[in-house]
């Protein structure tokens, strides 16, 4: 069953999928029909679930689901990765792909590769204060409290703390 997004509870569990690169406003008008068809059919074990979907940031797709109506089973998040599969090839861009990184600089989502991290930290790219989109958050009050939020309070803070041991030792 379809709700707007706002209406799921903080306890909602979410699931982010990052776009390789911006969704044109068309794109996303496009895709809301698309992403309330799916909520509106998505179930488990015969169950509908109370789910949602939005593009947030023109990068992002993020699905929510209200699990204290009817919890995600392995089928049912086979399905909705099959359906983002399916949102890639319509769209022609990425969306399950892993290794880019996202952050927020000047007002702009830019992606940097897994790999560049540690040169943009030293170069000074980014710092421990760049905002981050961590899209392994679990739920929907991590999503509307800490997302995105400073690199340094995240998984990313190991690099930085590289960075000052080596400054310290010189």
């Amino acid at each position: 069953m379809h709700v707007s997004f706002d209406q799921l509870p903080a306890t909602a569990r979410v699931w982010i999928y990052q776009a390789s690169r911006p969704l044109t406003s068309a794109e996303t008008v496009g895709l809301l029909p698309t992403l309330a068809q799916f909520a509106e059919q998505w179930t488990s074990h015969g169950r509908q679930l109370l789910a949602s979907a939005e593009v947030l940031h023109q990068h992002f797709l993020v699905v929510g689901l209200d699990e204290g109506v009817a919890g995600a089973s392995g089928c049912s998040i086979d399905a909705s990765v099959h359906f983002v599969a399916q949102l890639e090839q319509h769209l022609g861009l990425e969306l399950l792909e892993k290794s880019r990184l996202a952050f927020l600089q000047n007002g702009t989502v830019g992606l940097l590769d897994r790999r560049e991290m540690k040169a943009a930290v030293a170069n000074g790219t980014i710092t421990a204060d760049t905002l981050y989109f961590d899209n392994t958050l679990a739920d929907k009050s991590e999503l509307d409290s800490h997302w995105p939020r400073p690199a340094g309070q995240t998984w990313l803070a190991r690099y930085f703390g590289a960075v000052e041991k080596k400054e310290g030792l010189a």
